[in-house]
Order: structure tokens, then sequence, then C-alpha cells
């Protein structure tokens, strides 16, 4: 089978690899359909982030079910499948209490075992979610993404008629965004850095945009005067300046979920600081995107969402191509951020 391969040097090959075979009882082989590049692989395979080399990436990849293990007994051969790529040991206090995205000994397919960006892969029945017979096989691929967002509003108690503002425009911006409008918010607002991106959020629904390149976050916050309560904010850049931002532009009693992984140290002004006291501000992580029942009600949301045709994915896609295809738009990245996603079609 063709499988995009990663080498240490920040090579990306396509390369023939036997198929996998199912070794365990609880073991599922899929056929991938469809797999899209995670902003957390660049570093994987530009600064020698994986956990071993060679490896094969992809942690958001769509399927059908090849064959099961003899001890899965609720799937069969054709179903359509997404990918749950976090495996939790179940038994630590924290799975124990349903704090699965807090598991400390944990698997990951595509970080720490072999992942979907190949023809075939075989995973753990833990690692897959049925998707409905009403829904896109190549959407499913954007399941794992859209949850990130939408572990945030579990964690937030929801979204519903709230004034959500979403710091940071990429794919998990845009995809928390839409999220948000399907699901009753009263107001939905989108800052970045990028006009491309802001016109785009525009054209998605989001109420207000601005650009905080070209505006102080006291001009935001005048500009978001009408819409200051209820706030929920959700920072997914994960830049120093933008947590910053979050907080200077928050509303009084506002929640602030930080969901964008920091690269680089934050210190933050004692000014901004007083604002996080002075407002009375919730300020919260969100990690990952599961809860209790497994893999959540997460997941359950975005493939209804996606089963009614509420979020619009076409306009996030930069690229769409086969494995060699693929393989040439993710080495031309060489470590700078996507500025669209990137998916593996297979046929």
């Amino acid at each position: 089978m063709k499988s995009v391969v990663i080498h240490a040097e920040g090579s990306v090959r396509v390369e023939e690899r036997p198929v996998p075979q199912i070794q365990a009882a609880d073991d599922v082989l899929v056929r991938v359909v469809c797999s899209g590049l995670c902003g957390s692989d660049i570093p994987r395979i530009f600064a020698k982030g994986a956990h071993y080399y060679p490896i094969t990436l992809g942690h958001e990849f769509s399927g059908y079910v090849e064959a099961c293990g003899t001890g899965v007994d609720d799937l069969t051969a054709g179903n359509a499948v997404a990918c749950v790529p976090l495996l939790p040991c179940f038994s630590c206090p924290e799975c124990n209490k349903g704090y699965y995205s807090l598991c400390k000994q944990y698997q990951f397919v595509g970080s720490r075992s072999e992942g979907g960006n190949a023809e075939y892969i075989v995973v753990n029945r833990a690692n897959l979610f049925r998707l409905p017979s009403e829904m896109s096989i190549e959407d499913g691929a954007f399941i794992e993404p859209i949850t990130v967002g939408l572990h945030a509003f579990h964690l937030a108690s929801g979204c519903e008629g709230k004034n959500v503002i979403v710091v940071g425009a990429g794919t998990i911006g845009l995809l928390a965004m839409q999220c948000a409008l399907a699901l009753g918010a009263k107001s939905v607002t989108a800052i970045d850095i990028n006009d491309d991106k802001l016109a785009l959020a525009k054209t998605l629904g989001a109420s207000c945009v601005f650009n905080s390149k070209a505006m102080s976050a006291e001009e935001i916050s005048a500009h978001l005067n009408d819409y200051r309560f209820e706030q929920l904010v959700l920072e997914t850049a994960g830049a120093p300046q933008t947590v910053s931002l979050a907080i200077d532009i928050a509303g009084p009693r506002a929640k602030v979920a930080l969901v964008g992984t920091l690269h680089h140290d934050l210190n933050l002004s004692a000014a901004t600081f007083g604002k996080i006291l002075r407002k009375e501000l919730t300020i919260f992580g969100s990690w990952m995107n599961y809860s209790a029942p497994w893999p959540g009600e997460e997941w359950e949301t975005a493939a209804r969402l996606l089963s009614e045709k509420k979020l619009k994915l076409e306009p996030l896609i930069a690229h769409v191509g086969n494995s060699e295809s693929f393989a040439q738009a993710v080495q031309a990245l060489n470590g700078s951020p996507m500025q669209g996603k990137i998916m593996l079609r297979l046929a």
C-alpha cells in the first residue's frame, strides 16, 4: 500500500508499505478514504517533534471498515468511520471520572503510533467513531478538528445565547465559529491579523470581524460594547499576544477558553493581569476533545452538524490530492503554517 512517510530530516516521501494486519481481538482494519494535515503535524515533520522516525502521520481521517478482530461485534465491513485518535487507559483516576483528555497513560494515533496518511490502517475499536449514513465520508475527516472547539463549548456549559468571540481565524477557529452559530450563539465575532481569513469568516456568518494588527484592543472592545455581556472568548491562535488580547477584550465576567497551544513563553503585563481580577474573568484551559461517555458529546454533535449540512468545509480547504500531490503540498510548507487545510484523498 502507499503511505506518506515522514523522515527525521523533514523529508516527506510516498513509500510502499505492507498492509497492516489485525493482531488483537479489538483491532479494526480501515481502508482510508480521506485524511487531513493538522497544524500539530507541522513540528512533527519539520522540527523533529515526532516520537519516532520514520513515521506515517495522520489523526484526522475517515474511511471504511475492511475487517474486524474477533472481539468487535458492533462494526462490520463497509461501515463508514472516523478516527478518534486518543486511546486513553480507561482505568486511571482521570479516566474513571470521564476526564479522558487528561489521561497520562494514553496512546495516540498518528503520533505515538502509525497514522492514517496511508491506504490502510489498523486501530483499536475505541479509536473509531461510526459515521451516520447520511453523512459524506470525506466530511468525516473533519470531525476531529471540529470537536476541538466543541470541547471548549462543553467545558463552558454551551454557547447558546452567548456572544462568542474567536481569536484566531484558522481552521480550528473558523470551525468553532460555525459551530457556535449553528448551536444558537447570540453573536459570533472573529479576530485575526489576516484580512483574507477575516473576509472568509464574514462570508461564513461572523457578526463582526476585526484585524488586531490594524486595531488596538481598546478599539476592538469599544466596537464590541453592544456584545460585552454573556461573552465566551475562544483563543485558538496559540500565541502570547493573542492570549493577552483575549483577556484585554473580554467583557465583564466573560469566560475565556484557552484552546491554542503556546510555543513561546507567556508574560502578562500587570495591566492585563489586573483585568482578570477587575472584570472577574473565568479563564480555563481546553485540552483535546473528549468527554464521557466515550468519546463524548462533542463527537455526536459534530456528526449531527455535518449530517444537517450546518457547516461549510470546502472554503477551509487549500489543497486536495493523492499521495504524491499531498506529499508535495506538505513538503512545500517547509515548516510554515498552513493557509488552508491540506487534504489527502485516496481512491
